[in-house]
């Protein structure tokens, strides 16, 4: 009986790893920097991700319905190869949220990403059309205070636009999902938006 139940365990303990492996090797999270590289246009978060932006997404729970939609402004300022991204939610609930982001580039194109609500630095890299961040983030206390692990994706398409691609996974399981889109602001459409 005990020989039964080690083969058991043994072939549970094997296909959860087989499964493990084929979910990292083939998914979302298995993309690197370099499978971007030489391909066009290129991202550079300084140009990019500066000045004012407007952004519109959905966040996907577990089970992939829309769990939340937001609307949110960004304002990103570089001083050589630091920047400040400051980002304004505004939420389908009616809730708002406020971060900021604390951004270094290296000469290399690996990114250094701070911000208060992270656990430890994020790291990244841009390379060809795409951005990856990797990071750490605790949800605010009304959300659970939960520790997130984050792959967050951005890609600059030939208008300018980014697309933005986030998942969340709490012990492995990915248990959120955000897409959304960035879009730069002209100076005429900000001086217009606030005169409205």
């Amino acid at each position: 009986m005990m020989e039964v139940l080690i083969w058991i365990v043994l072939g549970a303990v094997l296909a959860f790893g087989l499964v493990g492996l084929v979910q990292y090797r083939w998914s979302f999270r298995a993309q690197a920097p370099e499978d971007y590289a030489g391909k066009g246009p290129a991202f550079d978060i300084r140009r990019h991700l500066n000045g004012p932006i407007a952004c519109e997404g959905v966040i996907y729970g577990p089970t992939g319905r829309v769990t939340s939609r937001f609307v949110a402004e960004f304002d990103a300022r570089w001083d050589g190869d630091r920047g400040v991204m400051r980002e304004h939610f505004r939420y389908d609930s009616g809730s708002t949220q406020d971060r900021e982001w604390r951004l270094t580039l290296r000469e290399d194109g690996q990114i250094v990403a701070e911000a208060d609500d992270l656990v430890g630095p994020g790291s990244g890299r841009q390379s060809g059309p795409g951005v990856r961040l990797d990071y750490r983030i605790r949800l605010p206390e009304d959300s659970g205070g939960h520790v997130l692990d984050v792959v967050d994706w951005m890609y600059l398409m030939e208008n300018g636009v980014i697309m933005n691609r986030s998942q969340f996974r709490k012990f492995g399981l990915t248990v959120a999902e955000l897409v959304a889109t960035m879009r730069p602001l002209a100076a005429e459409q900000t001086r217009d938006s606030r005169a409205a």
